[in-house]
């Protein structure tokens, strides 16, 4: 996986990294500061890792329509979407980013993810015109998130970015093509700058410079579990499908024919996930590892009905707040669970817990039994 190029400059800075196969940036030592420009101002993520992936050539959008969940052929240069390529059992294979450009369309990836999606497409590659190209080594993305994400994008930049979400434009930036994207960042209204390698370091702290601050997984994980946004390869991976992660806004029911899309009208149709994410307030504020599972006496025996997916602590609620996996019949707010084999409960409480978090999808239980 690659690693983020602004290591160093992190370093130098005194931030806090996680070690271990690849380093990541854990906070620049005041999480609560960090937080609370997340939700009064502008937070800045380093995402310098993301890969990238350009599918270039005159039947690009036509071949990635027919394989996506989420509409391609449609869309114009400068618009662009969340995306999912499914299983033909309609579970999630890879989450990413779209974005079309004139004559190629644009995937970013989660870290370490380009080279799995690069086969899985390749698979369906027969005589259509066009190239897969990894251009991960030329992508170094920045992400703002906040209230004031736009703003300083757009100081910066002194440009006006567009609304949708995932559109974008290409501005000049220290003599480089810079493109800044709209989109929603943990959990909350956001911006994606990428000029590559060449200028990271001077974007950053630009940045820096006009008001953003510098923040880590520590802080992203505050404000993205208490927006209930699922993070791929943590919160959901390909044993889930993707209703049952809240993740109606990366496909179209109404696109067309896509792998896996017949399972996922079904299940749109007819209903009866076995389970969904759900937030959990926890009943202490000490972390929860992944893979803990929720028990609940049922019908007079303990029952495994759940398992957690992400912690994070939650100002909004002063205690250690989850998001999990629940079966049906027990997603009511208010529904308490056994954490573990300890003593420690775990409450559903609704989502999302962060007032200025952007509101999250799907359909949900109001009622115990419901």
């Amino acid at each position: 996986m690659k690693e983020p190029i602004l290591l160093d400059l992190h370093r130098a800075a005194g931030a806090q990294l996680i070690q271990g196969p690849e380093a990541l940036l854990l906070t620049y030592g005041d999480v609560p500061a960090e937080y609370r420009a997340g939700c009064e101002g502008a937070v800045l993520f380093d995402r310098t890792a993301r890969g990238s992936i350009a599918v270039v050539g005159v039947d690009g959008a036509a071949f990635l329509h027919r394989l996506l969940a989420n509409t391609v052929r449609t869309l114009k240069p400068g618009e662009g979407n969340r995306n999912l390529l499914l299983s033909g059992l309609g579970k999630v294979l890879a989450a990413f980013d779209l974005e079309c450009e004139a004559g190629a369309v644009r995937l970013s990836t989660e870290p370490g993810a380009t080279s799995g999606l690069l086969q899985a497409l390749d698979t369906y590659l027969f005589a259509e015109k066009l190239k897969l190209v990894e251009r991960t080594e030329q992508s170094a993305p920045l992400e703002l998130a906040g209230p004031r994400a736009r703003e300083l994008a757009e100081r910066l930049l002194d440009e006006k970015l567009p609304e949708a979400d995932r559109a974008w434009i290409e501005v000049q930036f220290q003599g480089r093509t810079l493109r800044a994207s709209t989109m929603i960042v943990a959990g909350s209204p956001g911006v994606r700058l990428d000029g590559g390698p060449e200028v990271a370091t001077n974007l950053w702290l630009a940045l820096v410079a006009l008001g953003a601050v510098p923040a880590g997984l520590a802080a992203e994980d505050c404000l993205r579990v208490e927006a209930a946004w699922a993070a791929p390869g943590v919160d959901f991976d390909e044993k889930i499908y993707p209703q049952e992660a809240r993740l109606e806004r990366a496909f179209s029911l109404t696109k067309g024919c896509f792998i896996g899309q017949e399972v996922v009208a079904k299940i749109d149709t007819y209903g009866g996930l076995n389970k969904r994410l759900v937030s959990l307030r926890v009943s202490d504020d000490e972390p929860v590892e992944r893979g803990t599972r929720l028990w609940r006496l049922d019908g007079g025996e303990w029952r495994d009905l759940g398992v957690l997916t992400s912690w994070a602590y939650s100002f909004v609620l002063d205690t250690g707040l989850c998001l999990g996996f629940v079966k049906r019949r027990h997603q009511a707010p208010g529904t308490e669970f056994r954490v573990g084999e300890g003593p420690r409960t775990a409450v559903v409480v609704a989502s999302p817990v962060r007032q200025s978090a952007v509101p999250v999808t799907g359909e949900f239980e109001t009622a115990p039994g419901h």
